[in-house]
């Protein structure tokens, strides 16, 4: 019996592209800069910069699993975790080239891209356990709800996803690190989880539009009723 043949999509690769140009930037641009902002009723708030990037990656891990399924979600996950290994390798690289005489900007280069191996580390797994519960979450409720109630699914998995990924990113990049005080580290895990969260609610609406045409284009709306959901299986299915 000859196997079927492998889907062709139209749009997939280029989804593809989007959440790992969003996830090494998320990586690269926004960790370097600690922002903050007076909120009514909330007063300061400091956070990370990448708090701007790293929800969207989210909404692309939405899509993707929507429309396409989790087996060809996870084969993204695993792209952008080697395309963000591969930055996080180059930039320290870069970063330990002894710098020219005359070049005076080594430090300020240092403290934009010289993240530790340590941070760098934590970035890693968090992103990708974060991103796997994403997207299990999601495919597992499109069953539950089938198929219904689409914004259940896209922030109900977002909060599994982020509250990993941020109980394993701060503790592993920061505790006893010196950078931040252990005492500071639950106020800042929370505000980056309400940030990320909030931004995957106010971009829904967008999320439905993109989800709609993109199910259109490529007449598909998958559903993982026979998925292996092995998250290191690089299966189509």
């Amino acid at each position: 019996m000859q196997p079927a043949p492998v889907r062709k999509y139209k749009y997939y690769d280029f989804v593809m592209a989007a959440f790992v140009t969003v996830l090494i930037c998320s990586n690269l641009i926004g960790p370097a800069k600690i922002a903050t902002v007076d909120l009514p009723l909330f007063g300061t708030v400091n956070f990370g910069a990448g708090v701007l990037f790293f929800p969207i990656s989210y909404v692309f891990g939405d899509i993707l699993t929507e429309v396409y399924g989790y087996a060809r979600s996870r084969r993204v996950i695993w792209t952008g975790f080697a395309a963000l290994a591969f930055a996080s390798f180059m930039a320290w690289v870069v970063v330990q080239l002894p710098p020219a005489a005359f070049w005076k900007n080594q430090a300020a280069y240092e403290t934009a891209f010289g993240s530790t191996w340590r941070i760098s580390l934590a970035s890693l797994i968090a992103f990708s356990c974060g991103e796997f519960v994403n997207s299990y979450v999601l495919a597992k409720m499109k069953l539950l709800t089938n198929g219904k109630y689409l914004w259940t699914r896209t922030i109900g998995s977002t909060l599994f996803g982020e509250a990993v990924d941020s109980m394993l990113f701060y503790p592993m990049a920061f505790y006893s690190s010196g950078l931040i005080p252990n005492e500071m580290l639950p106020s800042i895990m929370l505000v980056q989880f309400v940030s990320k969260v909030s931004v995957e609610v106010v971009f829904t609406p967008l999320t439905y539009l993109i989800v709609g045409w993109l199910k259109r284009k490529e007449n598909e709306d998958y559903y993982d009723r026979d998925t292996d959901f092995n998250p290191f299986s690089l299966a189509d299915r």
